[in-house]
Parts: C-alpha cells; structure tokens; sequence
C-alpha cells in the first residue's frame, strides 16, 4: 500500500520501521555500530553522515507525517535549526524573522549571525506584509514559528509561503508546537519543516533530538552543512524517537482535547487575566489557526492577576510539574522570563509581550478534573492580597 495513502495513525506506527529479519521481532532492532563496511556496499554509512539504519528508519517517518520527500534527524532542536539556517545563508546575506520565537533562536540569531557577516530583521508583527516588508535585495530566508513560543501566536502560513515564493525565498517553519499531526506546513506551500523533536515527537521528557524535513533537493543541502557541523542522533536516541512517534497521534489528540477543556477552565476563572491558546474563539488569529490546523495543540500560556504569586503558585502545584521543557505526557509549567527567554532582556520581552507574570503551561494527557484540581489548591496557597 503507497505510504501516502496510509492513515496518520499507520504511519505513525509502521512506516520507517526496520524488519527484524533475524528474529521477527516486532519493533525496529538497534544498529549500534558506529562502523560500517566501505567494500561492495551500495551506501557508505557512518553516524555522522546521518545514514544509519535507525537514522534512515526514524527520518523515514518523520518525512511520511510532514508529507516531505526526505526527513533528517538531530541531536538537538538548535542542531537541526541552526544547520539549517547555515546550510542556506553565508556571509552578507540575510534572513527575515517572526518576532515571536523560540528564545534559543533569538539567541542564535544575536548572538552568532553578527560574528558571521549575517544580516537579519525582525518583523513587526506576524502578517506575511510583515515579512514582506523587511525583505531587503540579500535577503534569502524567511523563517516563521507558528502557533509561537510562549504566546501561542498564530501566522497564517500559506500567505507567508507565498510570499517567499513571490521573492525566490527559502522559506523555514518551527513546526513543534503543532506537531505533524496538528500541522503540515509543506502542503501549505513551506519549504523546510523543523522541530525540536525532544518536545511531541518524543513526546515522554527522556529524548533530546531534533529534525529536518523538506524536498530532496533541500535535504542535499542542508545534508551537505550537516555532515561537517556533525549534529547528528546516536542510534540508540534514533530507537527511542522511532518508537515514541508510534504513539504520536493517540497522545497528540489527547493533549489537543485537554488543552482546549483546561484553556476554557482558565479563560473563565477570576483569578487569570488572560489565556493564550489558538482554540479559544476568543484568540484573535482562531480562524487563521482553524484553517490551518487539525487541532490546536496542547500548549496554552495564561497571566494570572496581580492577586497571585505566579512563582509561589508553581511551588504549591502537587501534579503539575515546573520543568523546563514541554510537550511530554506528564503537565508541566514554567515562567518564560526565568526559562526559555530569560536570555533576552526585560526590554526585549516587552516588545514581544511576555511579562514576568506569564506562565507557559504544557498540558499532558492526565484526567483534566485532576489538572483542574490542582490548579485551584496552587490558586489558595498563591493568593497575597484579598480581592
């Protein structure tokens, strides 16, 4: 049966898998051998040339969910990100940002792209003129994160691939929010599909790895940067990404209908502010979102009042988890200021509106009664001042 004619769920279990020959195991064997033979062999495989069989096996579903030709994965999220942007910029170049992104790659871009003779801007906003109006006579890629890191912000994906298009602009999506099961930027016109996918890929808070997906002739050269970068995954990471994505879609519909019910808990309670999350009809890019994704995801960010200590309310959490990463089966929380943009200044998360009082919320597949539970008795414990 042709892959792409295959259900999201077969995929996700059986597509990229390697046959056990030798036993009949069930599940992909590990090829641990960091040496391979060169004599009489059809492919030279080496770990850092990202064609190991667990490699091979793992790149191969994660091209079949993103509808790209070929998929590479990485040791990181910034790995596959930043070999990637290196693979398509060089020196006096430049590249066009969304304003709201993942702080390690606002880090990357500030830190690093000055020391190389890279140039770049930031949009002003997330319309795709945004991004046109910034396009400068060396500019080569335009690079988007949506829904966006902390804010759940919303870029409507088909007008900015277009107008990459209209500009013969590479075009680059940080697609982990959504995952492949809620998102598929390269139907919707996007060249080249990242993820950290230490986040729902791997989906259990045990994987730190990243991937690439996107045409062949993309993949060639981004493949080409990345041989010599060296960012590659050991098989072993490769076995567990593999066997994590088989459940990628229960576990992605699962946290999408948490994360609504938990959002419309939060956007009615009087001790929260305001509530970040595509699926409130309330967000003001909800139907951009609805058009362009299959569910809404289980991430959401909410501003409690100044009644409550948004730090003392995470200590008094018994079932959520304040914990730096997200997207894993377990709830988990954070403050953005003292995590994932703590790097950029108070200045710099104002302009993009990420306040100090801004909790970012990872919804797992727990009983949300449960979830709901326990936010009320963190609530009781963090109030400072009656209303």
């Amino acid at each position: 049966m042709a892959k792409n004619k295959l259900g999201v769920h077969t995929i996700c279990t059986h597509t990229g898998e390697i046959k056990d020959e030798q036993f009949g195991g069930a599940v992909s064997p590990i090829y641990m051998a960091s040496s391979y033979a060169y004599m009489d062999v059809d492919v030279k495989r080496y770990p850092r040339y990202f064609n190991t069989p667990n490699q091979d096996a793992v790149g191969k579903k994660i091209a079949a969910l993103e509808h790209a030709e070929v998929a590479l994965p990485f040791a990181s999220g910034m790995a596959a990100i930043s070999t990637a942007l290196f693979a398509f910029l060089n020196h006096g170049d430049h590249i066009v940002l969304q304003n709201e992104i993942y702080g390690g790659t606002f880090n990357l871009i500030v830190e690093e792209f000055e020391k190389m003779g890279i140039e770049y801007s930031f949009t002003d906003g997330v319309e795709a003129s945004d991004f046109e109006n910034k396009i400068k006579s060396n500019t080569k890629v335009l690079y988007l994160e949506t829904p966006s890191n902390p804010l759940l912000t919303i870029t409507d994906i088909k007008k900015v691939a277009l107008v990459a298009k209209k500009h013969g602009l590479i075009s680059m999506i940080d697609n982990t929010f959504a995952s492949p099961i809620n998102q598929r930027p390269l139907d919707l016109g996007i060249d080249i599909s990242l993820h950290s996918a230490t986040k729902y890929l791997g989906g259990h808070s045990d994987i730190c790895a990243g991937a690439v997906a996107a045409s062949e002739e993309h993949i060639e050269r981004i493949w080409q940067k990345a041989k010599n970068i060296g960012g590659s995954l050991s098989d072993f990471m490769c076995y567990l990404l593999e066997r994590s994505i088989k459940t990628l879609g229960v576990r992605v519909d699962k946290h999408n209908s948490n994360a609504q019910e938990i959002a419309e808990f939060l956007d009615a309670h009087a001790a929260v502010s305001k509530v970040y999350y595509p699926g409130l009809t309330s967000h003001p890019q909800h139907a951009i979102a609805k058009s362009q994704m299959h569910g809404f995801g289980g991430m959401l960010s909410f501003e409690l009042t100044n009644e409550y200590d948004a730090v003392q309310f995470q200590k008094e959490l018994q079932l959520i988890k304040p914990s730096m990463s997200l997207a894993g089966v377990e709830s988990t929380i954070l403050l953005p200021s003292a995590t994932s943009h703590a790097l950029l200044t108070a200045e710099q998360r104002a302009e993009v509106g990420i306040s100090d009082n801004l909790l970012r919320f990872s919804v797992g597949i727990e009983s949300t009664q449960d979830i709901m539970n326990d936010v009320e008795h963190a609530l009781k414990k963090a109030l400072v001042t009656l209303v």
